[in-house]
């Protein structure tokens, strides 16, 4: 039987489980060089397209590993353990089924805009092994809103669902506001929260958002409209604003002031680095975009920890950015984060890490 993160009850513990366990343990470590070989985008593809079949014929959830249960309540929701998938992987939501086999608490699509939109040229995505670390100028490639939540209503998963929403390129910053309300009405019966993306390194100006003018003129309009919709729709969806790591501690401290007096739901922090210095002179370092993964992980809870001094538990903070291991899972918590995000981590890790991480924070 199946709930929102996947097997529901602890399957029981004997050999034959433990076996089956080790197998399971096995399948992406195998897979992984093989995936490694091919460009990082196409590695993509293939792995989904994998995932979609397994999860089809019954096959991924056969060999799920047992994610405990350890709820938590954040922005209003119920979370059956803390670990989340952090948007960009599934940036048009048809992966839901076979990313839920995962064991996920919640799962984030996107970031998706109003129009459809192709990215910035390829190559665009960038492994960095050496340093457990990728580096992507992808650019809010997808497939528009219209195409996301066509996809979204298909799934069969009625797990958390949070939707990531962004600006297309070409929408200046002046009219920016016009974009993010586009897509807020359009996902908002859908979405079970929704996350105001203005933090990707990757279309130009748009972390000029998160300046204290910009991100309350955008919070005041989308929470006007919040209201609206939640009478609307008999809901109230709750809004996160996703922050960079690149921030000064004065900008910090602007941006928590603002999330509190536009009543934000949470924080997510963080998205990408442009910053290099934890990865100087290794291959592909000098390739423009934002850097995620190992190397980002410390920078990332840096801004957890010193959102969480500002904030002063007035909102929750999803901490996001090199987490490889249950170990950094529980640093972001320890920092102050309410809720933890992977991406960069499964890509090195494999799904195991998502029952790793919840186990290292259902033990505290």
């Amino acid at each position: 039987m199946c709930g929102a993160n996947g097997i529901i009850g602890r399957p029981p513990i004997d050999g034959t489980h433990e076996v089956a366990a080790n197998r399971r343990a096995m399948i992406y470590p195998f897979f992984r060089p093989l995936l490694f070989t091919l460009d990082p985008e196409t590695a993509h593809d293939v792995a989904f397209a994998s995932l979609d079949v397994a999860t089809k014929f019954g096959i991924a959830r056969a060999f799920a590993r047992h994610v405990p249960e350890s709820p938590v309540t954040a922005m209003g929701l119920s979370f059956p353990n803390r670990i989340g998938l952090a948007a960009g992987l599934d940036k048009n939501a048809a992966h839901i089924d076979g990313l839920a086999t995962f064991g996920f608490g919640f799962i984030e699509c996107g970031t998706v805009t109003p129009r459809p939109q192709p990215g910035n040229p390829r190559p665009r995505l960038f492994r960095v092994p050496e340093a457990e670390a990728l580096i992507n100028r992808l650019g809010f490639n997808n497939d528009g809103v219209e195409r996301f939540l066509a996809n979204a209503g298909r799934a069969s998963w009625r797990g958390i669902l949070g939707i990531n929403i962004g600006k297309n390129f070409d929408t200046p910053n002046a009219r920016a506001v016009d974009d993010y309300l586009a897509c807020l009405r359009a996902v908002y019966a859908r979405a079970s929260y929704v996350t105001v993306n203005i933090s990707s390194p990757n279309t130009k100006g748009l972390r000029d958002l998160q300046s204290e003018e910009m991100l309350t003129s955008l919070l005041t309009a989308l929470k006007a409209e919040q209201r609206m919709l939640a009478d609307r729709h008999g809901k109230y969806t709750p809004i996160a604003v996703k922050v960079a790591p690149d921030l000064s501690a004065p900008a910090i401290e602007g941006i928590a002031r603002v999330l509190v007096r536009r009543k934000a739901d949470a924080v997510i922090a963080t998205n990408t680095t442009v910053s290099r210095d934890a990865v100087k002179g290794l291959p592909h370092v000098d390739e423009a975009g934002g850097l995620s993964g190992r190397p980002l992980r410390a920078q990332a809870t840096a801004v957890v920890a010193k959102l969480a001094k500002a904030l002063d538990g007035s909102l929750p903070i999803i901490g996001v950015g090199g987490i490889l291991s249950g170990a950094d899972a529980r640093e972001k918590i320890d920092a102050g984060a309410t809720l933890v995000q992977i991406y960069t981590g499964l890509i090195y890790r494999g799904p195991d890490l998502v029952a790793e991480c919840a186990r290292a924070l259902a033990a505290s």
